[in-house]
């Protein structure tokens, strides 16, 4: 075996990504060493290549990849809940200065990791981690989802609202997801009523489908004005607002003026701060429990991008072509 791997590098901001050789790292106490099989890409890697996410911490040169499934290969001391031929996946790295996933070898702190599910392939749980630890992380840590209640997704086509529009339907929710026309069938298929944001105000669909109480949960995955509108949709008194992107400046007079209340999430926590990290794998467990029960599914682009063809994997995303997760086949299994 080469001391040696190939990976993928972001030198400098705004530049493309270069393809060199770095040393296999090894793993310490309570780490694992994983054979990449394959990275998912968040439009937050592109974010941070570009120089557009410092909350992300990752200084360069880096090698980017916050989602990985891969197989282990070492297991340092401390560690016994994995073991050499597990099949793993997690939230595992690419921010905080933490390696990445596009590079055949990553070493990863294993409270980040779980097994991967049994049903699908590993291309395909590279998919999962980020968007499911994000809808999990509002949706049942924050907001107790509960059968019953009425959930309302803002941005239900893309990957964060998709996942949250099945676990909350795993939680035995009566769920509505708002889009474009275009998201209509997508969403209609995940089991949520949609809801055209373009010809439907909000007034409008909160009489229709809560006769005007409002909804129990809103998860707003779009930020802006849409976080505004999460505000004016929610049940008063015991609604719960959730937002993953709460940028820009709000108003919170209209939730207060419903005694209504507000979670924001952020899913890099743990790889930044090193706490809660082992929360993280148990999400990941609960997330192969429902895949391999048929209760979540993946959703990934049709076109296949190697490690040495990440910039035209970005170059895909940023030109809005791809039409569900894009991941890079980083090893054959």
């Amino acid at each position: 075996m080469s001391d040696t791997m190939n990976a993928v590098v972001a030198e400098q901001i705004d530049a493309p990504l270069e393809s060199i050789q770095l040393p296999i790292p090894m793993p310490g106490p309570g780490q694992v060493r994983v054979k990449v099989v394959a990275s998912g890409v968040n439009p937050l890697d592109i974010k941070i290549s570009s120089g557009k996410a410092p909350h992300a911490q990752h200084p360069f040169p880096a090698v980017l990849g916050l989602d990985s499934a891969g197989i282990v290969d070492l297991v340092g001391s401390r560690v016994d809940q994995f073991q050499p031929g597990d099949r793993v996946y997690g939230l595992t790295g690419g921010v905080g200065g933490h390696q990445g996933s596009l590079a055949e070898y990553q070493v990863v702190d294993a409270d980040l990791l779980a097994k991967a599910p049994e049903s699908i392939s590993l291309r395909e749980a590279a998919s999962i981690p980020l968007i499911f630890i994000t809808a999990w992380e509002g949706l049942v840590d924050r907001a107790r989802v509960s059968k019953g209640q009425k959930v309302l997704v803002h941005g239900g086509a893309g990957g964060v609202g998709r996942m949250a529009i099945q676990i909350a339907r795993a939680h035995g929710a009566d769920v509505y997801a708002t889009g474009r026309d275009r998201d209509a069938n997508p969403i209609r298929e995940l089991g949520a009523t949609p809801i055209n944001f373009e010809v439907t105000t909000v007034e409008a669909y909160v009489n229709q489908y809560t006769d005007g109480e409002g909804f129990d949960i809103v998860y707003d995955t779009v930020g802006s004005e849409v976080l505004d509108n999460a505000f004016k949709a929610v049940k008063a008194y015991t609604g719960h607002v959730v937002s993953c992107l709460g940028w820009g400046t709000h108003s919170l007079a209209p939730l207060s003026f419903k005694g209504a209340t507000y979670s924001g999430v952020f899913t890099l926590m743990p790889l930044l701060t090193g706490k809660a990290r082992a929360h993280h794998g148990e999400i990941m467990r609960q997330a192969a429990k429902l895949v391999d029960s048929g209760q979540i599914g993946v959703f990934q682009d049709s076109s296949r991008f190697g490690l040495s063809q990440i910039n035209q994997a970005y170059q895909h995303v940023i030109a809005g072509l791809a039409r569900g997760k894009v991941v890079i086949d980083v090893a054959d299994v």
